[in-house]
């Protein structure tokens, strides 16, 4: 249910994922959300969230602590030009679809959204004060590259075109500097 709940949130966004979506997805039976889920919708989309943010966040840990900086970059590109692709340009980041809706009923959304996207922030400044940067300039560019993206997903998801996706990786590779890891 949580990974259907992901796939929900990345194509239709958090106010489209419902219990009955999730259900008619994954197949499983209606008593089995509120046995797992008694918060029903609110804490299967928290949950799913979560899960989806550890999963993104581990992979951009990895690669920050593996790679030196345009390396990551052209990874994290590659990464999101085959989901696009493969989705026909319907899925996007489930955490930012959490973060661009109005979430009254469940501010732990938005809680869950902005501690993810301070996790990725934190990894891709550790990795390019690694590669020699200044920590303000690293946070400020980390800050630049997790909103880059998120922003250019949303374009090539609306325009069917992966060149905004493209563009914002050419820019950003010209805005971090090559200084070499000292080992």
């Amino acid at each position: 249910m949580i990974e259907g709940a992901v796939e929900s949130l990345r194509i239709h966004g958090a106010s489209a994922t419902s219990v009955d979506r999730v259900l008619s997805s994954t197949g499983a039976p209606r008593g089995s959300v509120y046995h797992h889920f008694p918060g029903g919708r609110t804490e299967l989309i928290n949950d799913a969230v979560v899960a989806a943010g550890a999963v993104m966040s581990e992979f951009i840990e990895r690669l920050t602590r593996d790679s030196d900086p345009v390396t990551a970059l052209d990874q994290f590109a590659a990464l999101w030009r085959r989901t696009l692709v493969d989705s026909d340009f319907r899925a996007g980041c489930p955490v930012f679809a959490v973060a661009v809706e109005t979430n009254d009923d469940a501010p732990e959304f938005a809680r869950a959204a902005a501690d993810i996207f301070s996790r990725w922030q934190h990894a891709l400044a550790d990795m390019l004060v690694r590669d020699g940067i200044p920590e303000p300039r690293a946070r400020r560019l980390a800050t630049l590259t997790v909103t880059a993206f998120e922003g250019a997903i949303a374009l090539c998801r609306a325009q069917h075109d992966l060149a905004p996706l493209d563009d914002i990786t050419h820019e950003l590779r010209d805005l971090i500097p090559t200084v070499r890891r000292q080992n």
